[in-house]
């Protein structure tokens, strides 16, 4: 499978023909700007039409415009934009559909609540999750302090489950809820945030092996983009990634997918 700039070399050089051609043996890197990776990814083997679905909170949501036929804003501007916008330059003949169903403010159980509509109905090919802040969030502010991890597993399975029964050959790509210090956390209450956050990344994992999905380690991404730049470069408030975080989130997306 080529790389994305072989590709468009290919694809140049072809007068605008999609020709896809394979990267050379010792082909160097392009030289990557600010020390962040993201530019090698190759082009993933998607069939012809697929219907690529992404799922989860506001981080996904992004204000994506609830009327799938306004062309305009059925996206959203989170990182499915990015992804959607990329494959779509370098992918045009494979016909890809892009779905954004996140929901500001949901946790696994609302998004189990609504999976029957919001993605079985939806018959994905792909199907992409990215869950589990707002139900640290909600934790520690009611009072609870703790997620329940292992109901929280569980609805996780139900969702994964029920989407696998759907469609056996399912693809199925699995991200980590991320937070980074924020001055919304206040003194001392990162590192609660933090804390549960990572056991929540430890389900992700145990689920990513179990249902032989694609894994992104999410948080272990954005803690060493803090090497390159402060936290509040990429994400604002903790949570919510600004445009060079969903930048990020998208360029390590479409490395682990292909």
């Amino acid at each position: 499978m080529p790389t994305r700039r072989v590709f468009i070399k290919a694809t140049a050089v072809a007068g605008g023909a999609l020709s896809f051609g394979t990267a050379a043996s010792g082909d160097q890197p392009d030289q990557v700007s600010g020390g962040v990776a993201g530019y090698q990814y190759r082009l993933p083997n998607l069939k012809k039409g697929s219907r690529l679905l992404f799922q989860g909170d506001s981080i996904t949501d992004m204000k994506w415009g609830r009327n799938q036929s306004d062309r305009n804003h059925y996206l959203g501007h989170s990182y499915v934009y990015l992804i959607a916008s990329r494959l779509g330059v370098d992918m045009p003949a494979a016909e890809l559909e892009f779905f954004n169903r996140g929901n500001s403010g949901n946790t696994v159980s609302q998004l189990r609540e609504r999976w029957q509509t919001d993605a079985i109905e939806l018959q994905p090919d792909v199907l992409s999750i990215l869950i589990g802040v707002n139900d640290v969030g909600r934790a520690i502010r009611s009072g609870q302090g703790q997620v329940p991890l292992e109901e929280w597993e569980q609805d996780y399975r139900a969702i994964l489950d029920a989407s696998r029964s759907a469609n056996a050959d399912l693809r199925i790509v699995l991200l980590d809820p991320f937070v980074l210090p924020a001055k919304r956390f206040g003194d001392g209450n990162y590192a609660k945030w933090r804390t549960q956050v990572d056991q929540l990344r430890e389900i992700v994992g145990v689920l990513a092996k179990d249902y032989e999905a694609v894994h992104i380690h999410t948080q272990q991404i954005f803690d060493d983009a803090t090497k390159v730049a402060a936290p509040e470069h990429w994400i604002w408030d903790g949570v919510h990634p600004l445009p060079q975080g969903h930048e990020l989130i998208a360029r390590n997306w479409l490395e682990k997918m292909s």
